[in-house]
């Protein structure tokens, strides 16, 4: 277990959700194996892979378990390619994944499965997360107006310019 904060993700996600639950944990709580942990996460990290712009990526190039959402540490997350912030930008990205966390927290009873429910997300949480996009978008330089499928379009372009790095 990792001894500082952590990301959490599903291996497994319904295809319907617009976002995979992800958790930001401490390193007190305790997780099973059926997740990928990401150790000394931070909000900005937080912020960045509950994105609606990972989210497209990970819809794209994730496996699949049945048609559920299989998530993988060598092809969706080592592959990603991360935005170049300004500081500005990552204190923004920071400040909206808090934001998506404290939405969560008005529902203390609610499991994540429950408040990433796409009939009934709570307005607060859908709120914090399209803020979120926004601040995500605008890191990579990208129109907030862009479909998934152009946001993914351009991921490829720097994904391929990274692996020519390699």
């Amino acid at each position: 277990m990792p001894t500082s904060n952590y990301l959490v993700i599903p291996e497994v996600s319904s295809e319907k959700r617009q976002y995979v639950p992800i958790g930001f944990m401490s390193p007190n709580v305790l997780c099973s194996n059926l997740v990928r942990l990401i150790p000394n996460a931070t909000l900005y990290h937080f912020g960045i892979l509950t994105s609606s712009v990972h989210m497209a990526w990970m819809r794209m190039v994730c496996g699949r378990l049945e048609t559920r959402y299989r998530y993988s540490k060598d092809i969706v997350y080592n592959n990603f390619p991360w935005p170049t912030p300004t500081p500005a930008q990552q204190q923004k990205i920071e400040h909206t994944a808090q934001a998506i966390l404290d939405a969560r927290a008005l529902y203390p009873d609610s499991s994540l499965a429950d408040l990433y429910n796409e009939t009934t997300m709570p307005p607060e949480l859908r709120q914090a997360h399209r803020d979120n996009d926004r601040a995500v978008l605008k890191a990579y330089g990208f129109a907030s107006t862009l479909a998934e499928a152009e946001i993914v379009t351009k991921l490829f372009v720097l994904y391929e310019a990274l692996a020519k790095q390699v």
